[in-house]
């Protein structure tokens, strides 16, 4: 059986990095905005066995029938768990219920992410041990899978080493040698800062994505713009408020 999981943050933790940028119930419209369009690409991917959704919230799991994905409720602890211990939960129901042989990991902030990605993506674990779609702007990982799903854990909670190297490093001491490295601007482009907002608002122009939820979302609501410091260099930027 092959597995899609997407854990989905409590709505009133969503996105607490973008605080300075929206209000909170502003994120949370956003985080709704994301999963619908999440959920709106996902009814084009056949190639898994079962989508499941792992969240605590009751509106996202609702919204998940509308997309006929398995919502499955966390259950939230004191103190939370860890990012890695809700992504090991959620991988051992797949193994135990669902009797996953293999599972892909995409979380809801992929903005650009096409249904073409995660038929490539499937395919690749098919062949693979262990599949992972470097985050463009940082050490991270945007998506990753495995087969068997339990051959390593995740490392996106290590205090110290960013989770791409904290992952390849343990692989490489493991003796995992097939790996694959899904190259993918679109897969790879994640919202977690305020830079990421302004630019994911002209990537979804320039991909043609603008009858998107997410995209009418930031045109109603994102103040911000990005703006040139230096001429000739297009790493030197500043973000301003949008007239």
């Amino acid at each position: 059986m092959s597995i899609l999981l997407i854990p989905v943050a409590p709505l009133t933790r969503t996105k607490s990095r973008l605080k300075d940028c929206f209000s909170n119930k502003q994120l949370k419209e956003l985080t709704i905005a994301m999963f619908k369009d999440l959920g709106k690409t996902l009814t084009d991917v056949t190639c898994f066995d079962q989508k499941i959704v792992y969240c605590n919230t009751p509106e996202i799991l609702e919204l998940a029938k509308d997309y006929d994905l398995i919502g499955i409720k966390e259950e939230l602890t004191s103190p939370p768990k860890s990012f890695d211990e809700v992504i090991e939960d959620i991988n051992n129901i797949a193994i135990k219920k669902f009797d996953a042989k293999q599972t892909v990991f995409s979380f809801l902030d992929l903005i650009l992410v096409s249904s073409k990605n995660f038929y490539e993506i499937n395919q690749l674990i098919r062949e693979n041990q262990l599949v992972i779609c470097p985050a463009i702007h940082s050490a991270g990982i945007s998506i990753f899978g495995r087969k068997p799903p339990d051959i390593i854990s995740s490392y996106f909670s290590d205090p110290k080493i960013p989770s791409l190297v904290a992952l390849l490093s343990n692989a490489s001491k493991k003796g995992i040698d097939k790996i694959a490295l899904y190259d993918s601007f679109r897969a790879g482009f994640d919202i977690d800062i305020k830079q990421d907002l302004v630019l994911g608002y002209e990537y979804l122009k320039v991909f043609n994505l603008m009858d998107t939820d997410v995209f009418r979302f930031l045109q109603n609501n994102l103040k911000l713009t990005l703006k040139k410091i230096d001429a000739n260099n297009n790493r030197s930027f500043k973000i301003t408020r949008r007239k």
